[in-house]
């Protein structure tokens, strides 16, 4: 079974950077569109960010402009670079494939203060 586990998550105030790995150990990772997912309190889960196996790569307007994700075949791992963090970027942060999924893991919460 797939284990997904997210990690560089913490409290950070607006304006401050974060950077969050997934790593999927065991997985044919390198065969997948991946995606950084996001749900804050009280709201559905959303895809922030995607990256193709052949690195093209989306971002939600939301994100555009601040965050950066990228994939290393070779850890099995994908991250997120999050700059200019703002009070509503606060959520937990989950990474899956963007078609299909692994069971979700834990996920890294993020927490901007003002």
């Amino acid at each position: 079974q797939v284990q997904l586990v997210e990690s560089g998550g913490g409290l950070v105030q607006a304006g401050g950077s974060l950077r969050l790995s997934c790593a999927a150990p065991g997985t044919a990772f390198s065969f997948y569109d991946m995606g950084w997912y996001r749900q804050a309190p009280g709201k559905q889960r959303e895809l922030v960010a995607r990256i193709s196996v052949l690195r093209a790569i989306n971002y939600a307007d939301s994100v555009k402009g601040r965050f950066t994700i990228s994939r290393d075949n070779a850890k099995n791992t994908i991250y997120l670079q999050m700059n200019s963090l703002k009070l509503e970027d606060t959520a937990v942060y989950y990474c899956n494939r963007v078609s299909g999924s692994w069971a979700w893991g834990q996920g890294t919460q993020v927490t901007v203060s003002s």
